[in-house]
């Protein structure tokens, strides 16, 4: 056996199988790579643990695959869910709407937003690049947190508000802003304006039965 190893090295340069485990070797890595490729186009949106664990192969083998065939991980976006009555409802309203293209102008369109001392910071996409981990953080006060409601509004062209809303926003804190701070707020509203004009609502939270009879009564239809 060994007297037959030293003759093939002599006359080939290799050992006897090498060649053949090499060629084995590369066959096994593309059938890999079609391996990745296929599970990725079957599975799109495979995470990159469960694409490495069925192979079973290295990360960094699944990234130059997928790189080399230009396929890249791209963030997903929430959308609102639409039920299959949905299509039709909407497109009776822009009928609707377009029979009368002056009707938007007598929308008083509102909404609220909460701003507190620490803003808004997503951790997902934040990232620090450096040869060693730095270890970064984002410090946040829960204990001393503090937060504003604002209620702003827009009619035509005109800018309605912003009111500060003080604490919590309750049925109740809603119901007491409708009653005493929205006829000040609408005092510049011309009267042609106010005395045809809608008033946009969301479901949140604080639409009380309360509040729900309030509008109806304030905005009939």
């Amino acid at each position: 056996m060994f007297t037959h190893i030293c003759q093939t090295f002599r006359d080939t340069g290799t050992l006897p199988g090498v060649r053949i485990a090499a060629e084995r070797d590369v066959n096994e890595g593309i059938d890999e790579e079609e391996g990745i490729v296929q599970m990725v186009q079957s599975s799109p949106r495979a995470s990159r643990q469960r694409i490495t664990r069925r192979p079973r192969v290295p990360h960094t083998r699944v990234w130059r695959t997928l790189r080399a065939e230009d396929m890249y991980p791209h963030q997903v976006q929430r959308v609102q869910h639409f039920g299959p009555g949905d299509f039709a409802e909407r497109l009776e309203f822009c009928k609707w709407l377009n029979g009368s293209r002056q009707l938007h102008r007598y929308i008083l369109f509102t909404d609220e937003a909460q701003f507190n001392r620490d803003g808004v910071n997503n951790t997902h996409d934040s990232h620090v690049w450096a040869d060693e981990n730095p270890h970064a953080t984002v410090e946040s006060n829960f204990q001393l947190r503090f937060g504003v409601n604002v209620w702003c509004a827009v009619l035509d062209d005109q800018l309605i508000g912003p009111f500060i809303l003080e604490g919590c926003l309750t049925g109740e804190a809603y119901f007491r802003f409708l009653q005493e701070e929205l006829p000040r707020l609408l005092e510049d509203v011309p009267l042609n304006k106010g005395g045809r004009m809608y008033f946009q609502h969301d479901r949140a939270p604080h639409s009380s039965r309360e509040v729900r009879n309030f509008l109806n009564c304030r905005f009939p239809g």
